[in-house]
């Protein structure tokens, strides 16, 4: 029955497509008119020449296509008639998109555009036509381009003012971005004069710009090669001699701050914030360091700052702010569900203000939650509860403000927090607190948290007398899961290309994740009592002792039409290696694999370790280690509307760092001539919803390859949809 239901709902599917795909795409065009079909670019004398650098000028593009080369919503358009006044036929034209009708004289036009961007890139003397192929009522537009003559650079000549501008311009040149032997190119020009611009800015010279810049180039002593002259002028190239001005350094005069009078604020915070001060000497970089700290305040929805010259070596400076609401909720929520009914749940709640003590201090108030059941078993059910409290400062307390010289804003941060889970084996309560810094360095994509103080204290209840047994004879585990005292120090180091929420280009990031717990306490074992199993204790209970690691490396690639595609990639590995006190890292500091922004084939923590089954002493799956290695790659695409589509797919597991066995007699450790055969799989499809301020996701993830079956691991795709075979996965974002 199953089988047939499926089979009608793809007849159906195809029903639907071979008449959207049937019906004309040039109906509604009016007698004489054609359809642009489509643009191609083809470089005659240079196969390896991208022909993205001259795609996007040509003047008249044709319709996009949604996938697969197919367009629906311009099938619909077409269904309409040729009387746009009929309600339906309006009706239809404004969900639909109408056809790009061909202009020939924009054909005319596009050839024009790509010579001069031809001659900008160096290729000078270019020959490019356009021929125009019809079908029907459509038309196909082929640009034929015969790449021009180009230049190599022979010597490179300055002519710069004498005195102190000369020494600062020459003090740069060893950083100059063009050398002798590379092609000349107006492009490669423009860049050079851009950033020796802001070099220039950054020394001082308040509104230098690369208009000051003058090219000569000289062919004439060779046939290949151009002698450059590159020189700066007192005047601009839209300026006369007469216009002649010395260039001079800059000094700031008055700094000014002003913002809504309703908002009560310490304005000595931003003093304090602001790299502008009177009588320093005038530097770009200054400028864009106020500006990004006091947009990263987030008290500010807009953030102006005027500079106006006094005279000819003082410039003022006037700030204004535009306030931001100060408070505010934010929900996020995050579900899945697999073939044996198991549902998971956890939404998230917190609370914000940003100026609780009028100084930009941010106050956060959480609560979160976890849900796991089955909604025909009433004893498999997992429930966790979690509140937190935050503080952040706008300043290192403690500290010199002088220490810190990135361009966010330096922050102190005072963290508590209490987590009670209840499951079927046991309960656990968690209060833990954390003090630290955060802040970046100079160039703005590296950024740091500090934590020298890290506390937590974890208690355990109302174990299952099954479950305690399994405690007694398993060192590991009752290691794992008894009341302990954790206090240390953490760090969390974050480089990332771009810092959008959505980069809209190619980027790239690395975190760094070190936690170490447990050392300072040591020093006074000699001091404290024993345990029945020899752990030293601090307050009755045993203090863990231990140092765990992660690493993500990830990039994602930007491309296709208007940038609308991306493939993206992640690598993952962590270890935790406990000693001293402790055998066995805590519960929460150990890995798990599986979930929404992990291995999406498994329910979270239901991978490993190794090539061990599921522990059935967990009503719910609690699968942890000691290592974590994993590696996802996503290609994500436009669908229609809001929604895109993604296609991933998900390699890894997690791993013990001792050799143990379980209740099974698998071997659960790390060992590297068994990795390839441990290693787990899935692919799967994603659907998301990109409404701009947030992104909605669903994900269905397949096994492909089981390391705990004791044969066939490889699944087939039989397989994929039938019991353990599958997982859903509902979040809010990205998986990463």
């Amino acid at each position: 029955m199953a089988k047939s239901s499926l089979l009608s709902l793809m007849a159906a599917v195809a029903t639907v497509a071979v008449l959207y795909s049937s019906c004309s795409t040039t109906r509604v065009l009016e007698d004489g008119q054609y359809r642009l079909a489509s643009n191609k670019v083809k470089v005659c004398n240079d196969s390896k020449f991208n022909t993205k650098r001259i795609e996007s000028y040509i003047k008249q593009k044709p319709n996009s296509y949604i996938v697969f080369g197919w367009n629906p919503f311009l099938n619909l358009y077409n269904w309409s008639g040729r009387n746009p006044d009929k309600t339906v036929n309006k009706f239809i034209r404004k969900i639909g998109t109408a056809p790009v009708v061909y202009r020939p004289s924009q054909v005319e036009a596009s050839v024009e555009n790509i010579k001069r961007h031809l001659e900008y890139l160096g290729y000078y003397g270019s020959d490019v036509r356009g021929h125009t192929v019809v079908k029907g009522k459509k038309v196909h537009v082929t640009y034929s381009v015969t790449l021009g003559k180009r230049f190599r650079i022979g010597s490179i000549t300055y002519s710069v003012p004498e005195g102190e501008f000369k020494e600062d311009f020459m003090a740069d040149t060893a950083l100059i971005s063009i050398k002798p032997g590379d092609y000349l190119s107006e492009d490669a020009l423009e860049k050079e004069t851009e950033r020796n611009a802001s070099v220039l800015r950054r020394k001082g010279y308040f509104g230098f710009t690369k208009n000051y810049f003058y090219f000569e180039a000289d062919t004439l002593h060779s046939a290949d090669t151009a002698d450059l002259l590159m020189s700066v002028r007192n005047y601009t190239r839209n300026q006369t001699p007469e216009y002649a001005r010395p260039h001079r350094k800059y000094f700031l005069g008055d700094v000014t701050i002003s913002y809504d009078s309703d908002l009560a604020f310490n304005e000595k915070v931003l003093r304090n914030l602001c790299t502008l001060r009177p009588g320093e000497m005038y530097d770009e970089d200054d400028v864009n360091t106020t500006y990004t700290r006091f947009s990263a305040l987030k008290l500010f929805s807009g953030v102006n700052i005027s500079l106006n010259p006094r005279d000819t070596a003082t410039v003022d400076c006037d700030i204004s702010l535009t306030r931001s609401r100060m408070q505010g909720f934010k929900v996020n929520l995050e579900g899945s569900t697999n073939s044996t009914g198991l549902i998971g749940i956890s939404p998230q709640l917190s609370y914000y203000h940003k100026n609780l003590f009028h100084g930009g201090q941010w106050l956060n108030l959480g609560f979160l939650g976890n849900f796991q059941f089955k909604y025909d078993d009433k004893n498999v059910k997992s429930n966790e509860f979690g509140v937190s409290a935050g503080l952040s400062f706008p300043e290192f307390l403690g500290l010199p403000n002088s220490m810190f010289h990135g361009p966010s804003v330096p922050r102190t941060e005072i963290n508590m927090s209490y987590n009670y889970q209840n499951r079927p084996e046991y309960t656990r309560n968690m209060i833990s607190t954390s003090f630290g810094y955060s802040g970046s360095l100079r160039n703005g994509k590296f950024f740091y948290q500090f934590y020298p103080i890290q506390a937590k204290i974890v208690r355990l209840a109302n174990l299952d007398q099954n479950f305690y047994k399994t405690l007694v004879g398993n060192p590991f585990m009752r290691d794992a899961y008894q009341n302990h005292f954790d206090v240390g120090s953490g760090l969390v180091a974050y480089y990332a290309t771009s810092t959008a929420l959505v980069p809209k280009e190619t980027y790239e990031y690395a975190r760094l994740q070190l936690d170490a717990s447990g050392n300072a306490l040591s020093l006074l074992n000699g001091t404290m009592e024993r345990d029945e199993y020899g752990s030293r204790l601090v307050w009755n209970t045993p203090y863990s002792q231990y140092i765990r690691t992660e690493l993500t490396l990830g990039k994602t690639l930007i491309f296709g039409k208007n940038d609308s595609q991306a493939l993206a990639m992640r690598l993952l590995g962590g270890v935790g290696y406990a000693y001293g006190n402790s055998s066995t890292l805590p519960f929460e500091k150990q890995f798990y694999s599986g979930g929404a922004n992990s291995m999406r084939g498994w329910q979270a923590r239901a991978l490993g370790p190794g090539k061990s089954k599921t522990d059935t002493t967990f009503v719910i799956p609690s699968q942890t280690g000691d290592v974590k290695l994993e590696a996802n790659l996503e290609y994500r695409f436009p669908m229609f509307w809001k929604l895109r589509g993604a296609l991933f797919v998900d390699v890894g597991n997690i791993w013990t760092l001792k050799e143990t066995e379980n209740d099974n007699g698998v071997q659960t450790h790390f060992a590297l001539r068994d990795l390839a055969s441990s290693l787990a799989a899935d692919w799967g499809l994603g659907l998301r919803v990109d409404l701009s301020f947030l992104i909605l996701r669903l994900d269905m993830g397949m096994k492909v390859y089981d390391p705990s079956l004791d044969k066939a691991r490889w699944r087939a795709p039989s397989q994929w949809l039938k019991k353990e075979g599958y997982s859903l996965h509902f979040g809010v974002g990205y998986p990463f």
